[in-house]
């Protein structure tokens, strides 16, 4: 998951739910949309989270350049949101609202379920390996350091 790939994803579905509302679709009908752009927003959610406290091996790396993308990424989504409040308030009122949000709470929840869960996993599974990688590379040299002095002793 990468910013401009969530913010492209949302993007295309929140042009396919404008079009909808305009041209009259009831919001249970165009669930498909609301789903994945509220999927993104919850990607987008999960990003920052995790771009506030990168994981240790990813300290170096280019994270102020993620955190920029992100902020704006997030920028354009409450615009969206800001938008799309509007139009669903104006077509559906506020009750129209309200079940979009709970449909994007339900949504939220789902993904964290299951894709961020997946995405935690697999960092957690990095970490493991780079642990082990560490303490392999450590416990070798040792041995070797250590064969090094018995075999200059034994000469």
């Amino acid at each position: 998951m990468d910013p401009v790939t969530i913010i492209a994803t949302a993007s295309a579905a929140y042009t396919a739910l404008k079009q909808g509302i305009a041209a009259g679709r009831e919001l249970q009908d165009m669930g498909s949309q609301l789903a994945t752009w509220a999927g993104a927003v919850s990607d987008l959610d999960f990003l920052a989270t995790k771009a506030s406290d990168p994981p240790w091996w990813r300290v170096g790396s280019n994270v102020q350049a993620e955190a920029i993308e992100i902020f704006a990424a997030k920028k354009r989504i409450q615009a969206q949101r800001d938008e799309l409040r509007t139009f669903v308030q104006y077509s559906y009122g506020q009750a129209g609202w309200e079940e979009l949000l709970l449909i994007e709470a339900q949504v939220r929840k789902r993904k964290q379920a299951t894709d961020h869960r997946k995405a935690e996993m697999k960092e957690m599974a990095i970490n493991v390996a780079l642990v082990a990688l560490v303490l392999a590379a450590g416990i070798a040299g040792l041995a070797l350091l250590a064969y090094i002095l018995w075999s200059a002793s034994q000469k």
